[in-house]
């Protein structure tokens, strides 16, 4: 056998070794942990589906961030789940919405926390779809008054970023409208452009109790066998404003994060949704495998996908390892 020239093996020789060459790295400030909140005091109840997460009451929402910001993970992103539900959504622009009164109480004890608020309406209504229902269907124009009115009670609560994440037509341009007539021309959007109606949800719809009460949501997320569509939304989502842009979920779509990356030159985040945490926990519960090096080996594919930064379930205990 001729002796080989090229040996990549020399490289990979030791730890150290492979830390100084490692291409793709991992901070606790790249993470965003999202959190749910919920009427009450002293609440903390666990989501079955996603152990080590929880529905929290504010004050325990607040304790939670003050954890959250000594890791030095990068922000949270919030879901409210509100006192009552009905057919208008109105618990989502309300200017004493949960969220908003989350916003507020965070923003006042953590300041310089990062806080995103998500931007849309299944967990306010009582059908459990993203908008107005009107002839049986989520009606699209109508839906965007009520986005544009929660982004700009968001905005008004002190929330630092506004994420939609319903899949309407037009709702960053809506939603960049109201909040530049309300004053708020320095808050960004950070645009859910390319979300796929995935099976991977599944958890969260127990997380926020948001599950629809008849149908699904295939007529405004994305087909999940459409990459080339994906990458118009984004497009689309860019030109009617859009500041970052968001692919969800992460890995069944990181071929998407890469074309994204390549093709787009802003900042891009993906989302490791539930479905993605309570497999990799529910296989590490069996002994499958080991929960610490599959968290970071799914963290890293995501980040070396081309994500700048990524929504986790698994931001805190990523953050205590790295």
């Amino acid at each position: 056998m001729p002796f080989p020239i090229h040996r990549p093996r020399r490289l990979r020789s030791s730890e150290a070794m492979r830390s100084l060459v490692r291409e793709t790295r991992l901070t606790p400030s790249q993470f965003i942990l999202p959190l749910f909140v919920c009427p009450g005091e002293g609440v903390r109840r666990e989501i079955s589906a996603m152990p080590g997460n929880y529905q929290l009451s504010i004050d325990e929402f607040v304790k939670e961030c003050e954890e959250i910001h000594s890791l030095g993970i990068g922000g949270v992103i919030l879901f409210g789940l509100p006192e009552s539900k009905d057919e208008e959504a109105s618990g989502a622009y309300d200017d004493n919405g949960i969220v908003q009164r989350a916003v507020r109480a965070v923003k006042s004890a953590v300041p310089k926390l990062l806080v995103m608020t998500d931007v849309c309406n299944c967990e306010y209504t009582s059908h459990g779809h993203c908008g107005k229902i009107i002839d049986g269907d989520v009606d699209n124009d109508t839906t965007l008054e009520w986005l544009a009115a929660g982004a700009l009670s968001h905005a008004r609560a002190g929330a630092d970023i506004v994420a939609p994440s319903d899949m309407m037509d037009g709702r960053v341009a809506a939603i960049r409208k109201k909040l530049d007539a309300g004053g708020f021309t320095n808050v960004p959007i950070l645009s859910y452009a390319a979300k796929f109606a995935s099976v991977f949800y599944g958890p969260f719809r127990e997380a926020a109790e948001s599950a629809p009460q008849f149908g699904d949501r295939r007529s405004y997320q994305m087909d999940p066998a459409n990459g080339r569509e994906a990458m118009r939304e984004i497009a689309l989502d860019l030109e009617e404003g859009a500041d970052m842009i968001m692919v969800k979920p992460a890995m069944p779509y990181l071929d998407l994060i890469a074309r994204a990356r390549d093709r787009f030159d802003v900042p891009i985040a993906a989302y490791q949704v539930s479905g993605e945490f309570s497999m990799i926990m529910a296989a590490a519960h069996n002994g499958w495998i080991d929960q610490e090096r599959a968290m970071l080996e799914s963290l890293t594919s995501i980040r070396r996908a081309g994500a700048d930064f990524i929504l986790t379930y698994f931001a805190k205990p990523a953050a205590r390892v790295l």
